[in-house]
């Protein structure tokens, strides 16, 4: 049961590990734009990275207290992590390519959506009922089939992101580059 939260969770820790070839475009505009999401949402995934990592150091079969508190602590880093990458994307405005104001919008409601979605998943944790093993087990096996699908909003996200020009761009930044692999396994 853990295993396959912390697996939903190490996709969403992916949201800006771009990766594809190099853009030979001299696109200084695209690359400006490109390097200013990228500069400030290298801190966001490391966030999303870190709470993956809190997530996997807990004893899978501790405390449900100890386990509830982490996974409550990680929910709520990555549901702001989340509301911070659409906010950076959004006060970025639209990349300057043709399809750039559709892709802007769609990534930025994308990214609110999996927000909203972990913090619903929060939530959810944080109304365990700790006293009742198995009662806490099926809770957080709900809570993981949620965690799945707010990863999934994240993934969709990415993919809007990495369209075309866009993600050649980001590719080749680093701040799109650092922080691409997830600690969890």
């Amino acid at each position: 049961m853990k295993k396959k939260l912390v697996g939903a969770l190490s996709g969403a820790a992916l949201l800006l590990a771009l990766t594809g070839c190099s853009s030979d475009d001299s696109n200084d505009k695209l690359d400006a734009w490109a390097k200013t999401v990228c500069d400030q949402a290298s801190a966001q995934t490391k966030k999303i990275n870190d709470a993956n990592t809190a997530i996997t150091k807990v004893d899978k079969n501790g405390k449900p207290a100890d386990v509830k508190a982490a996974d409550s602590a990680a929910f709520q880093q990555i549901s702001e992590a989340y509301k911070s990458l659409a906010d950076i994307v959004s006060k970025a405005g639209p990349p300057p390519t043709d399809n750039g104001e559709v892709q802007h919008k769609d990534t930025v409601a994308q990214l609110n959506q999996a927000s909203a979605a972990y913090a619903s998943v929060k939530t959810k944790v944080d109304g365990l009922d700790t006293s009742d093993q198995g009662k806490f087990a099926d809770g957080l096996t709900a809570a993981s089939t949620e965690a799945d699908a707010a990863n999934k909003t994240a993934e969709t996200a990415l993919n809007t992101l990495r369209k075309g020009d866009v993600g050649k761009a980001m590719a080749d930044q680093p701040g799109c580059k650092t922080g691409a692999s997830p600690s969890a396994t």
